[in-house]
C-alpha cells in the first residue's frame, strides 16, 4: 500500500544544539528536508518577496543585498511587539513555501522540516512527528559562545525566546543525542528512519 503522503517530521532543537548537522544526516540518508532558516534567508535576501513589507516595518534595515540581518535584529532582539510584527510577516511567507515543498516531494515516503522555533510557533500540530535534538547544556553552550560576535548576554537572550531543553525532549517522539560521537548521532538517524519507513501509512 502506498501512502497518501508523506510522514512529516518536526526537526527542531535549540540553539547550539547540532540541529543542522542532524538534518544534514537526514539529507544524506535520502529524506527531503526543508530548511526553514534557509528559507528565511531567501524571502530576505536579494529580491526576497518580504524585503519591501519588512522595510515598511522598520524602516532602515533592507539594502542592494536585501535585509541586513544585524540590523533587523537590533530593532527586535529584547522588543516581543517588535518581534511580533515580523513575525507576521516572516511566518505566513514563509508557510507559503513550506507548502510548495511538500507539493514537490508528495511522493517521498519522509519529508523533514527543520524548524527552529518549532514548538515555540506551534508547528508541532503540523507535522506527523517530532525529533529533538539535544545535548548536555555545558556542551552547547561552549558550542555557541564559539562563535563569530556571540557574547553570553546575547546567548542568555536567544535562551529566553527558546522553550527549554528539558521541555523539549519531553515532548518529542525522538530524542536524537549530540554530545557523544557523530557515529552514535548518525545511529539514531537511521534508527528513526528505519522506524518510520516501517510504516505503511502516515502516522496520525
Amino acid at each position: 500500500m502506498t501512502a497518501e503522503r508523506p510522514i512529516t517530521i518536526g526537526l527542531t532543537g535549540s540553539i547550539g544544539m547540532g540541529k543542522s548537522t542532524v538534518a544534514a544526516m537526514f539529507a544524506d540518508a535520502g529524506v527531503p528536508v526543508f530548511d526553514a532558516d534557509a528559507a528565511v534567508h531567501a524571502l530576505q535576501g536579494p529580491g526576497g518577496r518580504t524585503v519591501a513589507a519588512i522595510e515598511s516595518a522598520f524602516p532602515g534595515v533592507t539594502g542592494p543585498n536585501g535585509v541586513d540581518r544585524a540590523a533587523l535584529g537590533a530593532k527586535v532582539l529584547g522588543d516581543p511587539a517588535a518581534l511580533a510584527r515580523l513575525e507576521a510577516i516572516v511566518h505566513p511567507a514563509v508557510g507559503e513555501e513550506r507548502a510548495a515543498f511538500l507539493a514537490a516531494h508528495a511522493s517521498a515516503p519522509i519529508v523533514l522540516f527543520d524548524v527552529p522555533l518549532l514548538f515555540e510557533t506551534g508547528g508541532e500540530s503540523r507535522v506527523d512527528r517530532v525529533v529533538v535534538v539535544s545535548a548536555p547544556p555545558e556542551i552547547q553552550r561552549a558550542r555557541v559562545l564559539a562563535r563569530n560576535g556571540m557574547t553570553p548576554e546575547k546567548l542568555d537572550a536567544i535562551l529566553a525566546r527558546q522553550l527549554p531543553d528539558g521541555d523539549k525532549v519531553a515532548r518529542a517522539d525522538f530524542v536524537v543525542p549530540t554530545g557523544g560521537s557523530i557515529d552514535a548521532t548518525r545511529r539514531a538517524v537511521s534508527a528513526i528512519i528505519a522506524c518510520l519507513e516501517g510504516r505503511e501509512t502516515p502516522l496520525s
